[in-house]
């Protein structure tokens, strides 16, 4: 299975695609990021603005693209702060739907920091032991403590870097007031929350974000000369984030867009960065600290697999992502598996015996299985009227793999199941092409001498055997038992299969071959008038 994950946070938006492994497990096969700084100026309930909004729909459309060419299942999607937080907040995320396609639900701080966590745990082989987990994004900060099965401590700081370079950042270096400010802010925020860490005590402090890597690389390379080739559980000492603390702000601009290992569009608000990164180590007592460069997007893939394994192991079983999403949905909606699959396996009989006279591709065999599999699943609903409420449970099942119009198919297949026959006046079959409407018909039609043939839902029928003579087609149809119900259903319902074929139907039961023959039935379905 392959799933899509996108973080859209207040200083940039980073997507990954992976492929979830049988044992659960996961591989990144793709990944990208677009800095387009969503939370300048929308911070503290102001409004989002023209310039980023349209700079994060147009990262999240090339995003979308570029899922959809590996083929993923599903595009998971998370927005923070910068949205958490601004007045047109909700404007944007239906704009992202609209524009897009992509469904983004907002978290909370909390939320976020336990998928945090949760990537970060699944980065870094902690053990036993008990960690604390930073990550500084653009809008907040969060600061977590537990082990790698719980969390016994989560927390969410309105502390980001864009959020305290636009409030104290004035001066350029930061003037030692200004810093003393920040220092000061951030402690007032901080401190409770890392002095009941420090009491309880742990083993291991690790940082994730593009904030926290940024200042470790830094800090690495001063102190080797060179940027570390691999940043993944790389240990950086506490005094060496100091060091580049010191460095930072008491740089200009221009000079800190030289430096070794710092990525340029981060050099305005790397100052504020390593003030808070610095402050809060020194507030945890830590003499050093875990790069991971896993983070919320990886939590949300991990998050995802967890609440979601029997999906996953039936991803192996079952490759095909239409077939897979088609039983999800029946079984969500509490089908009758053994009339479902009796009724395919007749109606796949009748379309394959007469493919020389409807002349239906194997498409179309497709869209008869799918249709003949959830044909019932509107009982959930109610009984009566079933047929209209499996056309709309098949419509807005969040069926994947299927574009609209064959959505659209397979749902009219299933409602012309029983009762009222295709017609011009329905709105949405009439919208189709004329090869279309005429698949329907036929389909439809079989669908219901399959459906009738397993009316008792007992599965009487063994086999069925379609004869096209001059005068009239032969259905003969073995039994396995008293299936008396499912003829008188059948006779009822030949009709419209009759005019598919021109012809009138003869429907015939023989004995069950362990039995003596018995006297065929028969019955006659009339021809369609020459009109």
């Amino acid at each position: 299975m392959r799933l899509a994950a996108i973080d859209i946070g207040t200083n940039s938006i980073h997507m990954i695609v992976v492929n979830v492994m049988a044992d659960l497990s996961f591989e990144v096969i793709d990944q990208e990021k677009a800095m387009v700084r969503l939370g300048a100026g929308g911070l503290d309930g102001r409004m989002l603005t023209t310039e980023a909004m349209t700079a994060g729909l147009q990262a999240l459309s090339k995003f979308r693209r570029l899922a959809e060419s590996h083929g993923v299942e599903k595009i998971l999607a998370t927005a923070t702060s910068a949205v958490r937080e601004a007045r047109n907040g909700g404007d944007f995320l239906r704009r992202i739907v609209s524009t897009t396609g992509i469904s983004a639900r907002v978290i909370s701080g909390i939320e976020e920091a336990r998928l945090i966590h949760l990537a970060a745990m699944y980065g870094v082989d902690v053990g036993s032991a008990r960690a604390v987990v930073i990550d500084i994004g653009g809008g907040s900060v969060e600061i977590t403590y537990g082990s790698a099965t719980s969390i016994q401590l989560a927390q969410s700081f309105k502390l980001g870097a864009i959020r305290l370079t636009e409030r104290f950042v004035r001066t350029d270096p930061l003037s030692r007031r200004d810093e003393q400010k920040l220092v000061k802010h951030i402690e007032g925020e901080i401190r409770k929350h890392c002095s009941a860490i420090a009491r309880a005590g742990f083993d291991r402090v690790i940082g994730t974000s593009g904030t926290i890597l940024s200042i470790g690389v830094v800090a690495t390379a001063e102190a080797r000369g060179t940027p570390p080739a691999e940043i993944r559980n790389l240990r950086v000492p506490s005094k060496q984030i100091r060091g580049v603390r010191k460095r930072m702000v008491n740089m200009e601009l221009s000079e800190r867009l030289d430096v070794a290992g710092l990525d340029p569009r981060r050099a305005d608000l790397v100052v504020a960065g390593a003030v808070l990164l610095d402050t809060i180590l020194s507030n945890l007592g830590a003499s050093d600290i875990t790069l991971c460069d896993l983070a919320l997007r990886e939590g949300i893939i991990l998050d995802y697999i967890r609440s979601h394994k029997g999906q996953i192991a039936q991803a192996d079983r079952i490759p095909d992502i239409r077939r897979r999403s088609m039983l999800a949905l029946a079984e969500r909606c509490n089908y009758q598996a053994s009339h479902a699959r009796q009724v395919v396996r007749l109606a796949l009989a009748i379309f394959d015996q007469t493919r020389t006279v409807h002349g239906l591709t194997d498409h179309a065999r497709e869209w008869l299985e799918f249709a003949a599999t959830m044909h019932d699943i509107g009982t959930l609903i109610s009984y009566p009227r079933h047929h209209l409420h499996s056309y709309y449970l098949i419509k807005n099942g969040d069926l994947r793999g299927f574009d609209p119009e064959e959505i659209e198919i397979v749902a009219l297949i299933a409602r012309y199941h029983r009762r009222g026959a295709p017609k011009k006046s329905h709105e949405e079959y009439a919208g189709l092409s004329p090869s279309n409407r005429r698949a329907i018909r036929v389909l439809a039609a079989i669908l219901r001498v399959a459906e009738s043939l397993d009316r008792s839902h007992a599965q009487t029928i063994s086999g069925i055997e379609v004869r096209d003579r001059d005068a009239d087609v032969q259905l003969i149809v073995q039994t396995s038992d008293d299936a008396e119900l499912e003829i008188w259903a059948t006779e009822r319902h030949l009709e419209p299969f009759a005019e598919v074929l021109g012809k009138p139907i003869r429907l015939e039961v023989g004995a069950p071959p362990a039995k003596p023959v018995k006297r065929a039935r028969t019955t006659r379905a009339r021809a369609p008038s020459p009109a």
